[in-house]
């Protein structure tokens, strides 16, 4: 299929139901490429996994699709958690995480204010400590 007109008004939806969190769990290097080829049809819009089931069953909407029979794992439902005991400051999670969900400053320990973390797992794979894990919760 051809690439989408990049002003088209399909594409603009599907990018605003995205998270916008740009972490590339879905495989493309953020949400308007993803959304660029959703909107191509050459990627399934059950690939947010951030977004998890909602934002699934949103593009399914849509897009007149049907919404997915066996939605993605909801994993926006988990959120970080940084084991404050061993975090070591380091702040590479804060300057990775495309929401502004860890806070903290060099040298001090870490926190990841649940309510605003997506899940996309930026922060856990930059970790150099191992220190942040997931937990049930979230928005």
């Amino acid at each position: 299929m051809d690439r989408p007109d990049p002003h088209s008004a399909t594409l603009h939806a599907i990018d605003a139901l995205l998270p916008q969190t740009q972490c590339g769990r879905c495989g493309y290097p953020g949400c308007r490429p993803y959304a660029t080829a959703v909107a191509a049809g050459t990627a399934a819009a059950t690939l947010c996994a951030p977004g998890g089931a909602v934002t699934a069953r949103a593009l399914a909407r849509l897009l007149g699709h049907e919404p997915p029979v066996r939605p993605p794992p909801d994993e926006a439902a988990r959120v970080a958690l940084v084991r404050e005991a061993d975090c070591i400051g380091c702040v590479r999670c804060i300057q990775v995480c495309p929401v502004d969900a860890v806070i903290g400053a060099p040298g001090w320990m870490h926190t990841v204010v649940a309510a605003d973390c997506t899940g996309c797992g930026l922060c856990v794979s930059a970790c150099p400590v191992d220190c942040i894990e997931w937990v049930e919760g979230g928005a």
